[in-house]
C-alpha cells in the first residue's frame, strides 16, 4: 500500500473521531466511576470499545489483520492506563470540575490519547 500524508492523516482523523464516540456517547457514567478501581469490568469495558474501534479503523484501512488486532489492543492497553491513572491523581488530589488542575489532568489525558494515535499510525505507516 503506498503510504501519503493524506492517508496517515485520514487514519488519525478517523482514529480521534472514534475516540469522540467511545468517549462520548458509548461511555456511561458507571465506566467513568469504574475506571478509578483497576481491572473493574466497565472500566475495562471501556478500554475494549476503544480497541474494538480502532480495530474497525485499522481494518478499514485495509492493514494486515494481525497487524489490526496488534494495535487495537495496545490501544486499549494503553487507554486503559491513561485514564487509570489520570482518575486515581484527580481522586487522591481531590481535584473538582470547578478547579483548573481537575481540566489541566483532563486535557492531559486527552492529549495522551491523541498522542498515542499519532504512535499507531506511525508504527503502521512505517513512517521514516
Amino acid at each position: 500500500m503506498t503510504t501519503t500524508l493524506t492517508m496517515v492523516l485520514l487514519f488519525v482523523a478517523l482514529l480521534q473521531i472514534k475516540h469522540v464516540i467511545c468517549d462520548g456517547p458509548l461511555q456511561t457514567l458507571s465506566m467513568v466511576k469504574a475506571k478509578r478501581h483497576y481491572l473493574r469490568p466497565l472500566g475495562l469495558a471501556h478500554a475494549g470499545i476503544h480497541g474494538g474501534g480502532t480495530l474497525v479503523v485499522a481494518l478499514g484501512f485495509g492493514l494486515n489483520p494481525v497487524w489490526a488486532f496488534q494495535i487495537a489492543t495496545v490501544d486499549a492497553i494503553v487507554h486503559y492506563h491513561v485514564d487509570f491513572s489520570k482518575e486515581n491523581i484527580v481522586h487522591r488530589m481531590g481535584w473538582m470540575e470547578n478547579e483548573g488542575p481537575f481540566w489541566w489532568s483532563f486535557t492531559t489525558d486527552q492529549a495522551l490519547h491523541h498522542m498515542t494515535y499519532l504512535l499507531l499510525a506511525w508504527f503502521s505507516f512505517k513512517l521514516p
